[in-house]
C-alpha cells in the first residue's frame, strides 16, 4: 500500500469513527436498531465470555498456586490473581473475544450491505449510512464490552477461587480477603477505562472495514479477516499504551 493511499485511509477511519461518536448525541436516535445491536453484542456474547473468563481464571489460580507455593508464597495467590485478572487479563480477554465474535460479525454484515447496493440505498432515501449503522453499532459496544468485562471478571475470581481452595487447598477467607484488598480506586479505575476504549476500537475498526469491502465474496472474506486481526492489534497495542498512562496518572512508579 502507497504512502499516499495509507494516509487516506487513516483519514477515512478517523472521520468515521468520530462521526459514528457524536452521531450518538444527534438526531434521529435509531433506538431499536440500538437494542437489536445491544442483543446480538451482549446476550450473544454472554456464554463465550462466561465460559473462557472461567477457564482462564482457573489456569491463572493454578499455575500461580504451584509456583508461589515453592516460595512458601501461597497465601498471596488471591491478591495476585485478582490485581492480574482486574487491571490486565479480564478486560483484554474480553475484548478479544469480543472482537473475534462481535467485530466480525459487524464486518460481515456491513459488507454484505455494501456489495448488495443496500448502503447506496439509504444514501437516495437521504438517510445518513454512519447514523443508521456505525453509531447503533459503536454504542452497543461501548456499553456492552464494560458490562461483559464486569461479569468476565467477577467469573475468573470464582474459577480462581474453586482452584485455590479446593485443590490448592488454601484458606477461602484469606483468598476472599485478598481480592477485597486489591479493590481499590487505581486498579478498579484502571480495570474499568480499558473495556470503553477497546469498545470503541473494535466497533470502529470493524465497521470501518464493512463499509469499504469491495471485490465480490472475496472481497468480503478479506474484509472479515482484517477487521478482526486490526481489532486484535489495536486492543493489543491500546492495553499497553493505556497501561503505561493509567500507571503515571495512578502514581504507581515503574
Amino acid at each position: 500500500m502507497k504512502s499516499k493511499e495509507l494516509v487516506a485511509m487513516l483519514q477515512d477511519f478517523y472521520l468515521l469513527s468520530f462521526r459514528g461518536l457524536t452521531g450518538i448525541f444527534r438526531r434521529p436516535f435509531y433506538l431499536k436498531d440500538t437494542i437489536e445491536q445491544m442483543d446480538y453484542a451482549g446476550a450473544g456474547s454472554f456464554l463465550i465470555i462466561l465460559l473462557v473468563s472461567l477457564f482462564i481464571g482457573m489456569a491463572l489460580s493454578l499455575q500461580l498456586s504451584a509456583e508461589l507455593s515453592r516460595l512458601g508464597l501461597k497465601m498471596y495467590t488471591g491478591k495476585v490473581v485478582g490485581i492480574s485478572i482486574i487491571r490486565e487479563i479480564g478486560p483484554v480477554t474480553a475484548a478479544l473475544v469480543f472482537a473475534g465474535r462481535v467485530g466480525a460479525g459487524m464486518a460481515s454484515e456491513l459488507g454484505s450491505m455494501v456489495l448488495g447496493h443496500q448502503v447506496d440505498s439509504l444514501r437516495v432515501f437521504g438517510v445518513d449510512p454512519v447514523k443508521k449503522l456505525v453509531t447503533p453499532r459503536l454504542l452497543s459496544s461501548l456499553l456492552m464490552l464494560p458490562a461483559l468485562t464486569i461479569i468476565g471478571d467477577a467469573v475468573s475470581l470464582l474459577g480462581a477461587y474453586y482452584i485455590a481452595v479446593y485443590v490448592s487447598h488454601q484458606s477461602g477467607s484469606v483468598y476472599w480477603t485478598s481480592i477485597r484488598d486489591v479493590l481499590i480506586y487505581e486498579n478498579v479505575v484502571a480495570g474499568s477505562v480499558k473495556p470503553f476504549i477497546f469498545g470503541y476500537l473494535i466497533a470502529s475498526v470493524s465497521c470501518f472495514m464493512g463499509l469499504t469491502t469491495r471485490g465480490g465474496s472475496v472481497g468480503l472474506r478479506q474484509t472479515t479477516t482484517r477487521a478482526v486481526v486490526f481489532s486484535i492489534i489495536s486492543i493489543i497495542i491500546s492495553d499497553f499504551v493505556l497501561t503505561r498512562i493509567l500507571l503515571y496518572l495512578l502514581g504507581f512508579s515503574v
